[in-house]
């Protein structure tokens, strides 16, 4: 009986179960690229990926848990608010992985193939995205059960204004997410300062990452939806299908 159970479990949240395992494939693919680049060059170029990686997983487990929690209308009102803070302030961990690909403009390095760091950068840049797009959409969709669906989209595109803004306190200003929690006051002051008379620079990349993210969002959203309705259509029987088909008048 559990055994049927874990099969029905398994079939009905496969397409759940895959992303995640491609998820720790990828993550795991990161580590042997940069472990077989430390062994073979004897330098640590690179490894900071691994860590990045790590606080991108932060985000995606917040947002796992929460939604969750969100199915017992208790936790949203208890629990999911201090989750969801926690989540915020590790969000920008995630795409912040696309701002390390500006390393390999500072030259090629002479104990490795360019290649070689191009796709160790893109690989953990990409996975780390696709931990904050998939974040993102779970959140978006406890906002849309518990308000509604333009609350959810008006959510997804402040959140991605947000996460931008941090990625950039992150690059130039270099505070993270652990700053806030241990000193908050300076951090507060700092950051602050940086809203009250923001740069040309400010402006440009955090509506360009901005645009970028949303981009990689909707693109993956439409693509999910879009085999979603495949799905619809395969599983219809002809007499629903030929309801769809549109009518077809003689001239």
């Amino acid at each position: 009986m559990n055994l049927n159970r874990i099969k029905n479990f398994t079939y009905r949240n496969r397409h759940s179960i895959a992303v995640f395992l491609l998820l720790n494939v990828a993550c795991a693919a990161c580590i042997v690229l940069v472990g077989a680049r430390v062994a073979y060059t004897d330098s640590t170029r690179h490894t900071g990926l691994i860590w990045n990686l790590f606080l991108a997983w932060i985000p995606f487990i917040l947002s796992y848990l929460a939604h969750i929690l969100s199915w017992k209308r208790l936790w949203v009102y208890l629990a999911i608010p201090f989750v969801a803070f926690l989540w915020l302030l590790f969000f920008p961990n995630a795409p912040y992985m696309l701002t390390d690909l500006q390393d390999l403009a500072r030259g090629a390095s002479q104990d490795a193939p360019l290649w070689y760091d191009v796709i160790i950068v893109v690989w953990c840049s990409w996975t780390g995205t696709l931990l904050g797009v998939i974040s993102l959409y779970l959140m978006q969709d406890i906002i849309s059960r518990t308000f509604n669906r333009w609350f959810g989209w008006v959510f997804v595109f402040v959140i991605s204004g947000l996460s931008s803004f941090g990625m950039y306190i992150g690059r130039f200003v270099r505070l993270n997410s652990w700053d806030i929690l241990q000193n908050p006051t300076e951090t507060a002051i700092t950051i602050l300062g940086i809203v009250i008379d923001p740069s040309r620079r400010l402006a440009a990349f955090t509506l360009a990452y901005t645009f970028f993210f949303l981009f990689i969002f909707l693109l993956l959203y439409s693509f999910s939806h879009m085999l979603q309705e495949q799905v619809t259509r395969a599983q219809a029987s002809p007499d629903e299908l030929a309801s769809t088909q549109p009518i077809q008048t003689q001239g």
